[in-house]
């Protein structure tokens, strides 16, 4: 596995992104419908885009998993459903604690699978809210370690 920064985030790469994103996402998100998913797609670009440190895992010539980091706090980890259960979460979380001293991140209550990830990555609650960023009835924990 390599794992990397990406320096230049073309559209092609984005575009590769935005795929593993929407797969990685109906594979975990069941408490989002297919509505809700494309909705939010639309805003995948420009986070990935804009986000301060974007990671790649790369397996086979291929994208496995990505990452991303502002300021010490982990914005996204989406893993493609494939790689899932085989260390390339892991491996993007260690990276990013010692490339970017990244040791909190916010996950979404009800996807429990995540958050069991975190805690098992060494992450504890810290803070709850009842909504979603964008004040959706998506409950969302915020953790660190």
């Amino acid at each position: 596995m390599k794992i990397y920064v990406v320096r230049n985030r073309t559209p092609q790469a984005i575009g590769a992104l935005v795929l593993l994103w929407e797969a990685s996402v109906k594979a975990t998100h069941d408490f989002l419908s297919g509505a809700e998913i494309e909705a939010i797609k639309a805003y995948v670009p420009q986070a990935l885009q804009s986000v301060q440190h974007l990671v790649v895992a790369e397996e086979g010539g291929a994208a496995a998993a990505f990452l991303g980091v502002e300021k010490q706090r982990i914005e996204m980890l989406f893993v493609a459903p494939e790689k899932r259960g085989q260390g390339v979460g892991k491996a993007l979380i260690r990276f990013a604690a010692d490339a970017f001293a990244a040791d909190e991140v916010t996950v979404n209550e009800q996807n429990a699978q995540a958050v069991g990830f975190y805690e098992r990555m060494g992450f504890a609650r810290y803070k709850r809210t009842d909504t979603d960023e964008q004040g959706n009835a998506y409950p969302l924990l915020y953790m660190r370690r």
